[in-house]
């Protein structure tokens, strides 16, 4: 079994949030619980006992994995500091992981955490070697974009990519995934018409203002803080808004099996907390800003703003949701990612447990 290793991130670590009045809502102290995991995520959760774990007043212990630096994920924060999964019950400790999602769903899989939350186009390929991990919930649409430079000839139009160079910080993964089959939908080949090469994060700005490539893909808030420090020069061509995915899932809950069988109506409770923290944030992105902003590096404005582009009113579960990863996994087959013998309504059911039956 692989060693889940620490990987680290630039996220700054702020001190415990002291206890403060949020706008119409009562707060709970985090109490550190989003720290970075000391070394790495398997430490100390592999010596969790196998039996069900609870509080002194009966609350359901459960461990969730997430990154701390996506802020389409806050609504996971608002979950613990507003009370949401208290009042389902539950007692989460988040984790922060930003290692790759393969060993995030080995964790899942073999019990050294309860669940994880992440985007679908990280965890539809790993999803298909077997892991012991169901998908419970889908908690939003959005926070993925591709950007071109206007002075490069880019426009809104998708078509005005052929002949460009992309850049990405990953050849292999979530924005390749995304944006190849939305090139391959609006009338290109993501093969031949486009040259995709990539580049470390932090140089993705440095190569389009080089000229190097004509266009960049990532999530957000990186692309959403380019477009707006590009004094007009970088527009959007596509996002995972864009149609025909406008309506769809982008953020998915996945539970390991040992939950599953031993205790659903947790998973349900931890699925159904999510989905109403969804809700609270589309309501009202500002106190989610206000509440995410000590754990990423953007403005409360800003992180507000990121959150009013994306959908967090779209959160499916149960046939909804294997709808969605039907349609993922048979347009991720036709671009050659996944396995050509792929059925997607099949791989959709046995991925997702429909705990809302």
């Amino acid at each position: 079994m692989t060693e889940i290793q620490h990987v680290p991130d630039d996220i700054a670590e702020p001190p415990p949030l002291a206890a403060r009045a949020l706008t119409g809502r009562r707060a709970l102290l985090i109490g550190g619980g989003v720290a970075l995991a000391a070394g790495a995520l398997g430490v100390g959760l592999a010596r969790r006992a196998p039996e069900r774990a609870y509080t002194a007043d009966g609350l359901r212990k459960l461990t969730l994995a997430w990154n701390a630096n996506a802020i389409c994920l806050a609504p996971v924060l608002l979950a613990k500091e507003l009370g949401i999964f208290r009042n389902h019950g539950l007692e989460v400790e988040l984790f922060n992981f930003a290692g790759p999602t393969d060993q995030m769903l080995e964790a899942l899989s073999t019990g050294k955490a309860d669940a994880g939350i992440g985007m679908i186009m990280r965890w539809i390929k790993p999803l298909e070697q077997g892991f012991d991990v169901r998908l419970i919930a889908g908690t939003h649409g959005g926070c993925i974009r591709m950007s071109g430079s206007r002075a490069a000839g880019v426009t809104p139009d998708p078509k005005s990519l052929a002949g460009k160079v992309i850049g990405l910080s990953d050849i292999n993964g979530a924005a390749f995934n995304t944006f190849a089959v939305l090139l391959k939908y609006h009338g290109l080949d993501p093969k031949r018409d486009v040259e995709w090469r990539a580049y470390p994060q932090p140089l993705l700005g440095e190569a389009i203002r080089k000229g190097e490539v004509q266009a960049i893909a990532d999530s957000d808030p990186i692309l959403y803080k380019m477009e707006q420090d590009s004094r007009g020069d970088l527009v959007e061509v596509l996002s995972n808004l864009t149609k025909p995915w406008d309506r769809r899932v982008c953020c998915v809950v996945g539970a390991g099996g040992l939950l599953l069988r031993d205790d659903p109506e947790s998973a349900r409770a931890l699925a159904s907390s999510l989905v109403q923290a969804a809700k609270l944030c589309q309501g009202d992105p500002e106190q989610t800003a206000r509440l995410f902003a000590p754990y990423a590096k953007a403005s409360v404005e800003d992180i507000a703003g990121v959150l009013r582009t994306q959908t967090h009113g779209v959160h499916p579960v149960g046939t909804d949701l294997i709808g969605d990863i039907a349609l993922y996994a048979g347009e991720l087959r036709d671009i050659g990612v996944m396995k050509a013998d792929t059925d997607p309504q099949r791989f959709a059911e046995r991925t997702v447990q429909n705990l809302f039956t």
